[in-house]
């Protein structure tokens, strides 16, 4: 069996979808892995837009948000010491919610990560379109080869996924280092930027910290949120991981100072080097500052490094869908295929699913090339929103659980439940009222109503399959 969790009435649970794993990934594809996840284009293409709508104090609202994520992965850090498995969310919601849970979680990260995969290889289109020499190419052929390669690398071993998210991650750290130190030396010695001179003083000199007000702050939070999608990934990598108990402590410890550093610290920059008013959606901020001192290719070095993200989030959609799904089949929740493994213990089934419904966002950048992004892109909102949602609820009917006796929390807990649960709740729930204010908020609410649909319908589907003994427990 799978590694166990002691419980307190001497029993132990295993899950059966944890059966068959290599435990290939190390420490530091772990701690590479935490990084990737908690860094992505909402930073180096975000940021630049929500500068422009809410000033320098951009920097609270992603400290803000970078809490209530940290939260979310600490809560699912205890779980992972618990009872680590490769089914994550998914099989937390089956012990403490039942297959319901399990069913709901498990789906609606497939709706985030399969949007969010056809965003991804949108994105990785358009990029490489910044690029004269793929100019000829039509825009679904460069999504329809950068699926194929990420796919093909995503089928051979999770060995390989690791070393790839290792690189993909080292680049994106690399890159914002340098920014950072090349930029506090700007800061500090005043150089001019544009007819500005860099320092502190533009925190203030153009309207304050809150130069449109209050609100524009409180509504840019709805956008900043999902910066931090994908958090959540290094749950899913525990199941295939040598020593879990020790690796991801340390890895999820350190994604605090990393969203303080990486996140807080470079808006903050970005406010000090240029007025927020230099800034705009159309552009990386950090391409806006590059350029105006004067750097050449910075719009080349900074296209790379978004291209990169947007393989990166690709390659960790395939992966993470891919252990979901077979979690999810093992129990009769998801189609029996998605539980097929290779001879390299990869579960492809699920994999190609997910490619699946990839190929239908080439048909997207085919027919609508414009429009693909923004189409998919407030789907997998709703699926990220949910599945921390349920991440959260699982932990609280863990605690609630642990009070009664029923078994024993790990020394590394979420500090001041359920006070902390509470409130990341009511966060997302706020998240979600928010969205009503946004016009592409809206139209993602609207949709709601037909997803509900979909699930309810699709549990009726599955229901008489439901093999209740996939969350076993032994003596």
């Amino acid at each position: 069996m799978t590694e166990q969790s002691v419980l307190g009435t001497g029993q132990a649970t295993a899950d059966a979808g944890d059966e068959g794993y290599r435990k290939s990934l190390k420490a530091r594809h772990i701690n590479m892995i935490a990084i990737g996840g908690a860094i992505g284009t909402g930073l180096f293409l975000g940021a630049g837009g929500r500068l422009a709508d809410a000033g320098p104090a951009l920097a609270i609202a992603y400290a803000v948000c970078g809490l209530f994520a940290f939260f979310v992965v600490r809560a699912l850090g205890e779980l992972i010491l618990y009872r680590p498995s490769s089914g994550a969310f998914v099989s937390y919601a089956r012990e403490f919610m039942g297959e319901k849970g399990a069913y709901t979680a498990g789906w609606m990260y497939f709706l985030n990560w399969s949007t969010t995969g056809i965003a991804d290889i949108t994105a990785i289109a358009l990029y490489a379109h910044y690029w004269s020499f793929f100019a000829p190419l039509p825009q679904w052929v460069l999504a329809l080869i950068a699926l194929a390669v990420v796919l093909s690398l995503n089928l051979v071993s999770v060995r390989l996924f690791g070393e790839m998210e290792f690189w993909f991650a080292l680049i994106k750290v690399a890159t914002l280092v340098v920014f950072m130190v090349v930029g506090i030396v700007l800061v500090i010695t005043q150089h001019e930027i544009g007819g500005s001179s860099a320092g502190p003083q533009l925190l203030t000199d153009h309207g304050g910290l809150l130069p449109a007000g209050v609100l524009p702050l409180v509504l840019v939070m709805q956008g900043v949120v999902f910066a931090y999608a994908s958090i959540e990934l290094v749950g899913v990598a525990a199941g295939e991981t040598e020593n879990p108990r020790e690796v991801m402590p340390r890895a999820i410890n350190t994604i605090m100072w990393r969203i303080g550093i990486f996140y807080v610290g470079s808006v903050v920059l970005l406010a000090m080097l240029m007025p927020w008013t230099s800034y705009s959606a159309g552009e990386s901020p950090f391409v806006t500052v590059l350029s105006n001192i004067g750097v050449p290719a910075a719009g080349h070095v900074m296209n790379l490094v978004v291209l990169t993200a947007a393989m990166s989030s690709l390659n960790s959609g395939l992966y993470s869908t891919g252990r979901i799904l077979r979690s999810m089949s093992m129990a009769g929740s998801a189609p029996r295929f998605t539980a097929a493994m290779n001879r390299n213990q990869v579960p492809y089934g699920g994999i190609l699913l997910t490619a699946a419904v990839c190929v239908l966002g080439v048909g997207l950048n085919y027919l609508v090339p414009a429009e693909a992004f923004e189409i998919v892109l407030n789907f997998a909102s709703v699926g990220i929103l949910a599945t921390w949602g349920i991440i959260i609820l699982s932990h609280l009917l863990f605690v609630r659980s642990a009070e009664r006796g029923e078994l024993a929390r790990p020394g590394y807990q979420l500090p001041w439940s359920p006070y902390t649960q509470i409130l990341t709740l009511a966060f997302l729930a706020s998240v979600v009222v928010l969205m009503a204010f946004d016009e592409v908020g809206r139209i993602t609410l609207m949709t709601m109503p037909l997803i509900i649909l979909a699930m309810v319908a699709g549990w009726y589907a599955v229901r008489r399959r439901i093999d209740t003994s996939v969350l076993e427990h032994i003596s």
